[in-house]
């Protein structure tokens, strides 16, 4: 029986498998993907991880996977579909095996969350885009939108305007949730229009995205923007579904789970942006990475 098994392999995953290595815990790393780094790998541009500013999403990405295979971390790349509790830990069932743990320390992350409107799955990769980074290089010299108030959004928009014929930044309220200095960056661009109080009910098109219409919330009024592009920057939705029916959630899906990473049920941690916490940050993964293996080496012992 190993000591744990880490779930998940982005910024907390990896840091929880050095850490576990270097503790001397017998641990092994599992995630559905061969290429770890999380969501980390779809950003441009990483300004604010302590001592490498300026670094892309994918580079650092990069440096913590390679950081944890040069530890001899045991890895297995399969699904995890349950978690089962069992007499002294758990039984870890994945597509490929079960494996039998003392302790468990989910680290599964979050994912890009949908507006729901009409056309917005069948747009999908054709149009719609949940990543600026990725995709923004498919809609040179296009018109493109970006929907949501936040950082990414803004950070999307500015990253787009580089490059795309016109961007047009679309948010629900009269003000952006983000920074003002990069609100204030933004707004020296020629090319970034900001149409507010509105939300996109529709992705229309034929077999590419051609428009969208937005609804004025304020006026009522409905617009067809023609755009080629759009990209949704919503939010995100914690991956929790391989712990439901097993440890507490907030209202949102997250984890219930302090600092040291425990849950209420005693043996399973949860790290990084699947736990319920006041910020979620690349640097605050890493952190959570290495506070649930401490918690893992107290317990065990």
């Amino acid at each position: 029986m190993l000591d744990t098994v880490i779930i998940g392999a982005g910024p907390a995953g990896l840091s929880a498998a050095v850490y576990a290595v270097r503790g001397g815990l017998s641990a092994l790393l599992i995630d559905q993907s061969p290429v770890h780094g999380g969501q980390v790998l779809t950003t441009y541009e990483v300004d604010n991880y302590l001592g490498l500013k300026g670094i892309s999403g994918m580079e650092l990405g990069q440096k913590f996977a390679a950081h944890a295979k040069e530890t001899g971390i045991n890895e297995l790349n399969s699904p995890v579909t349950e978690i089962e509790p069992m007499d002294g830990g758990f039984k870890v069932k994945t597509v490929k095996e079960t494996i039998e743990t003392k302790t468990v320390i989910v680290a599964t992350g979050a994912v890009h969350a949908h507006l729901g409107a009409k056309g917005e799955e069948e747009f999908g990769g054709m149009g719609v885009s949940y990543c600026a980074t990725c995709d923004g290089a498919f809609f040179k010299n296009m018109d493109v939108c970006v929907i949501g108030g936040s950082d990414v959004a803004v950070e999307d928009a500015e990253y787009l305007a580089r490059t795309s014929k016109h961007v047009y930044l679309i948010h629900r309220r009269d003000t952006l949730r983000a920074a003002n200095e990069l609100v204030e960056t933004l707004k020296k661009r020629d090319n970034v229009s900001f149409i507010w109080d509105s939300e996109v009910t529709s992705f229309n098109g034929n077999l590419d995205l051609e428009s969208v219409t937005v609804h004025n919330k304020k006026t009522g009024e409905d617009t067809i923007l023609p755009v080629q592009g759009a990209f949704v920057a919503v939010g995100i939705k914690p991956v929790s579904d391989v712990l439901k029916g097993i440890v507490n959630f907030d209202e949102k899906g997250y984890a219930i789970a302090g600092e040291d990473c425990r849950t209420n049920v005693k043996g399973i941690y949860v790290a990084g942006d699947v736990r319920k916490k006041p910020l979620r940050q690349i640097i605050t993964a890493v952190a959570d990475g290495a506070n649930a293996v401490a918690s893992v080496q107290e317990d065990i012992r």
